[in-house]
């Protein structure tokens, strides 16, 4: 597939950058954008060489939110909702589902505002860095809608539910500082650092950890946040850990630690996945009432 909303490059180094590329428009959102980033993390699941996602903006802006100048928009009545499986579903969830899903870890480099689904879609990334010149808002109400792509999931969980819920009831713009003091951001720096920062923290993944403990270690954190008791977590990771032990990165990780050097991990993911993944019910989307 060819993109003409995005950029999608792979370094040498397995490190993988997707770049909203509609800075003309300030990044909004169309339902083809969304197509292409939901097609651009499927390429980099798929592609053994793929350690790890970057996902930035071209310009000054990550993204001005859901592009409402085209026919379709949220004023559009239900054509501003793309069918998917089994019926109507908000497409900009099956983003971040998507990206929820992935194996290879997403990193964020927030390059200025992300306001509307230019912020929702960042919560399910590992994690996110911004620039100072960043900010956020999530101004669904002011728009006469809820806040969409699952962020009634992910922004609790992220931040607490009554800050989540200041947040998305006024639809205010939240400033980098308190995003950052909020655990919504990880990290702030410059703007000429964003990408440099971002591709330093890639390149130590790609360098340092092995591909299948990251794949299993991201996967065992997300899903395990409704778990009703922690013995979830323990048949996981014990199950996990059975896998893992006898194969090849953990010896090469322990050999690597005794002889002071980094290691040269051989497993690839998707290649190298154990046969018990994934260990989650099938996802169900089968059109609401």
């Amino acid at each position: 597939m060819s993109f003409e909303t995005i950029l999608y490059d792979v370094a040498e180094d397995g490190v993988c950058t997707v770049t909203l590329n509609r800075p003309e428009a300030l990044n909004t959102v169309t339902f083809g954008m969304i197509d292409e980033l939901i097609a651009a993390i499927d390429r980099a699941d798929r592609d053994d060489a793929v350690r790890v996602i970057i996902v930035t903006g071209a310009g000054r802006v990550f993204s001005g939110g859901t592009d409402l100048s085209r026919p379709g928009g949220f004023g559009g009545g239900r054509e501003g909702y793309k069918p998917l499986q089994g019926g109507n579903r908000d497409s900009g969830g099956a983003l971040t589902i998507r990206m929820f899903d992935a194996m290879k870890p997403v990193i964020g480099a927030i390059n200025g505002p992300a306001v509307g689904i230019g912020a929702t879609m960042l919560l399910p990334m590992d994690i996110r860095i911004a620039a100072a010149t960043a900010r956020f808002a999530f101004p669904f109400v002011r728009r006469g809608i809820l806040p969409e792509s699952c962020s009634s999931w992910f922004l609790p969980r992220m931040v607490g539910i009554s800050r989540a819920l200041a947040w998305t009831v006024t639809g205010r713009t939240i400033p980098v500082a308190e995003a950052l003091s909020a655990g919504l951001v990880h990290e702030v720096v410059e703007p000429s650092e964003l990408l440099p920062r971002a591709r330093a923290i890639a390149h130590e993944i790609a360098r340092e950890c092995s591909p299948l403990s990251v794949a299993l270690t991201r996967q065992a954190m997300w899903r395990g946040l409704d778990a009703p008791h922690p013995i979830e977590a323990n048949r996981i990771e014990s199950r996990a850990l059975a896998a893992l032990v006898p194969g090849g990165d953990t010896k090469e990780g322990v050999a690597a630690f005794r002889e002071k050097r980094s290691p040269e991990f051989g497993s690839r993911v998707p290649r190298d996945l154990p046969d018990f993944v994934p260990w989650w019910p099938a996802r169900d989307f089968d059109d609401a009432a």
